[in-house]
């Protein structure tokens, strides 16, 4: 392991497409690894996207949280117009931000919009350029690398200018070596809040209960869940929790109602992180159905809880779960798979409880002290290395 006391302060800024007030994998990844950081002594703040909600400037979890404008122009005529009448209002934010900290390093936790403006600063200061992927490249339900010129050209220019380039997963790390020409990436994982306190006040289920939680989108696999769980006896034996928002919610409710187990399936909604931990705590198990999943969190967060994961093939979660020993993998595309394992875990409560066990275990190699480890390793390079 690299010597952590070759400095004392480091400016850094992590830049984000999304944070505070909103929640996801990308959010928490960069909210616990900005209170790490200066946790150890440096100097952190989080840039994030403007995305309308009123905030400007902001202290989140006691780390100067700065929201930028982010405007991006357009082959339209329209858009063109707005992007010029928008743009120098941006610039402005985005000088007075790296003024106010003078960073060392700018690091993007996940390309989007904060990526193309981190590569225009990184151009003009010379500041060294860190980059993230959390596999927003494959494992995002509006397709933006396919769908935008735009972006794919400004990620190929990001990963030339470079300093040093991160994937959470070999899936990710593999995905910007095929598609985007960088073969640097290296694997910093994702890390789980080993202490998070459960909320007390969520209600306790006496019957067994499979938990999903996550971004209602398409691309997590939610209706290929619900869809399993519908089969055969599952609906009559158990319940089931789909935690989350997002687009396609009301469409799993009308679903949840034509296959007949409304009444065994509950939406509660956005949940929040204490909310999560206590409905996993008391789960039979911890359900990651994803079409694609750059990591998965939600597994780190399921061995945490000591409860079994039953977690998908497609993509980071094969990689770090072992079938049968300390998780489960299937295909959730093959519902009468899903469900088989799903009732496995309910038929076979000895094997259920060994895996668990050895997943609570695993859970203690992914803490978030270990994620910076891997971060600062790569800072202290960069930095000893100079333009």
């Amino acid at each position: 392991m690299a010597d952590r006391g070759w400095w004392t302060t480091t400016r850094i800024a992590l830049v984000a497409p999304s944070f505070h007030p909103r929640t996801g994998g990308v959010e928490e990844h960069t909210a616990h690894v900005a209170s790490e950081l200066q946790r150890r002594g440096h100097a952190v703040e989080v840039w994030t996207v403007d995305r309308g909600d009123g905030l400007r400037q902001a202290i989140v979890g006691g780390v100067v949280t700065r929201y930028l404008p982010c405007p991006q122009p357009a082959r339209s005529m329209g858009g063109v117009l707005r992007f010029l009448r928008d743009a120098p209002r941006a610039i402005a934010a985005w000088r007075r931000a790296y003024r106010g900290l003078r960073p060392e390093l700018l690091h993007v936790q996940c390309f989007g919009p904060n990526g193309l403006y981190s590569l225009g600063v990184h151009r003009l200061t010379g500041t060294p350029l860190i980059i993230s992927s959390h596999g927003e490249t494959f494992a995002d339900d509006h397709g933006v690398f396919d769908q935008s010129r735009i972006m794919r050209s400004a990620l190929h220019r990001a990963l030339a200018a470079a300093d040093a380039v991160t994937g959470c997963s070999l899936l990710v790390t593999e995905d910007l070596a095929r598609r985007f020409g960088d073969s640097r990436a290296v694997v910093v994982p994702n890390g789980v809040d080993l202490e998070a306190a459960a909320d007390s006040g969520w209600p306790a289920s006496t019957a067994p209960t499979f938990v999903a939680v996550g971004r209602v989108e398409h691309v997590k696999g939610f209706d290929l869940l619900l869809e399993a769980f519908a089969t055969g006896d599952l609906a009559g034996r158990a319940r089931l929790m789909i935690g989350g928002d997002g687009a396609r919610l009301a469409e799993l409710r009308s679903r949840a109602a034509e296959l007949g187990v409304a009444d065994r399936v509950e939406f509660p909604g956005r949940l929040s992180r204490g909310q999560v931990v206590a409905a996993m705590a008391t789960a039979t198990a911890v359900v990651v159905p994803s079409r694609a999943e750059a990591f998965g969190i939600t597994i780190l967060e399921g061995w945490r809880s000591g409860r079994p994961v039953i977690a998908t093939v497609h993509g980071g979660p094969a990689e770090i779960v072992r079938d049968g020993i300390d998780g489960f993998l299937v295909d959730p595309l093959d519902g009468v798979a899903l469900a088989r394992t799903m009732s496995r875990v309910l038929d076979d409560p000895a094997t259920a409880e060994r895996v668990a066990a050895a997943g609570r275990r695993r859970a203690d190699e992914f803490t978030w002290a270990r994620v910076v480890d891997g971060y600062e390793d790569i800072y202290r390079t960069v930095l000893s290395t100079g333009p």
